[in-house]
């Protein structure tokens, strides 16, 4: 008999606004760095879609987020996680109770879609969002 190892990661749910920015790299950067022991999936309280430069600076860190999809907190209603992290203060705002979560942890980061600059300080803006996300998540999450 093979022995499911899902039974034993811990789920975590990132909330933002649009699950398109921010909450996106989290679920990318979680299951990257610590699919072994953690399942991450991401939300958004008003979701929109994904940003295209999230596909390009995640891209340079070899992770494909190409085919991801936002989606809306309906979605995961019905389910149960053990971490809920909203990554925007909007969304700590907007949903401050998720009934499927056992912890809550509120971490801010800068939305980098809101930066208007050339193209090139645009992906800068990116990159660093994307950065702060994943040495927050590995200490987090270690």
């Amino acid at each position: 008999m093979t022995l499911n190892t899902n039974l034993f990661k811990k789920s975590v749910l990132f909330v933002c606004t649009h699950n398109a920015v921010r909450s996106q790299m989290a679920e990318a950067l979680l299951n990257n760095i610590s699919g072994d022991r953690y399942s991450a999936f991401s939300a958004g309280s008003d979701p929109t879609q994904i940003d295209p430069l999230v596909i390009t600076v995640m891209k340079e860190v070899g992770i494909d987020v190409s085919s991801h999809k936002s989606k809306g907190l309906n979605v995961f209603q019905d389910y149960h996680f053990d971490y809920v992290v909203t990554v925007c203060d909007h969304a700590r705002e907007s949903c401050p109770y998720f009934p499927g979560g056992n912890l809550r942890i509120h971490k801010s980061f800068s939305d980098p879609s809101k930066f208007d600059g050339s193209l090139d300080n645009q992906i800068q803006e990116y990159r660093k969002t994307r950065d702060e996300i994943r040495n927050w998540i590995e200490k987090e999450f270690s």
